[in-house]
C-alpha cells in the first residue's frame, strides 16, 4: 500500500521525464552558428559596416506623398506587389504611413497593380 501512494506523488512532484517519442541527440556538439558571434569566422577579419538608412522624403524635403506619382510609389513596392517595409527602405514612420496610404489609393484606381506578375 505504501508503494501505491508513492507513485502518484512522484509523478506530481514536477520532475520532468524525457519524452519517449523524441530521440536522444547524438553526435559531436554543435559549434558556433555561421555568421559570427564570439569565436565565429569574422572574429579577426574586417567588421561589416552598415550605413544608417535615411528617409528619402526627409532628405529631398518631399512633404506630401501624392498617389498620382507612380514612379515614386513603384520604388517602394516589391515585384510581388507588396509594400516594402520601412526597415528595408529606411523611410521614417510618418512618411511610411503616407506612402502606404498613397500606394493603396493608387492600387484602387489602377495606377499600381495589387499583385505582381505570375510565375
Amino acid at each position: 500500500m505504501a508503494e501505491e501512494t508513492k507513485a502518484p506523488a512522484a509523478a506530481s512532484s514536477g520532475e520532468s521525464r524525457p519524452h519517449s517519442d523524441r530521440p536522444e541527440r547524438s553526435g559531436p556538439p554543435r559549434g558556433p552558428r555561421p555568421g559570427g558571434g564570439p569565436g565565429g569566422p569574422r572574429e579577426g577579419g574586417r567588421k561589416f559596416f552598415r550605413r544608417k538608412k535615411v528617409c528619402k522624403f526627409c532628405v529631398e524635403k518631399i512633404e506630401a506623398v501624392n498617389y498620382k506619382d507612380v514612379r515614386l510609389l513603384a520604388q517602394f513596392v516589391a515585384e510581388s506587389g507588396k509594400i516594402t517595409p520601412r526597415r528595408l527602405t529606411g523611410v521614417c514612420t510618418p512618411h511610411q504611413r503616407r506612402l502606404s496610404r498613397a500606394i493603396k489609393q493608387a492600387r484602387n484606381i489602377a495606377l499600381l497593380p495589387f499583385a505582381g506578375r505570375a510565375q
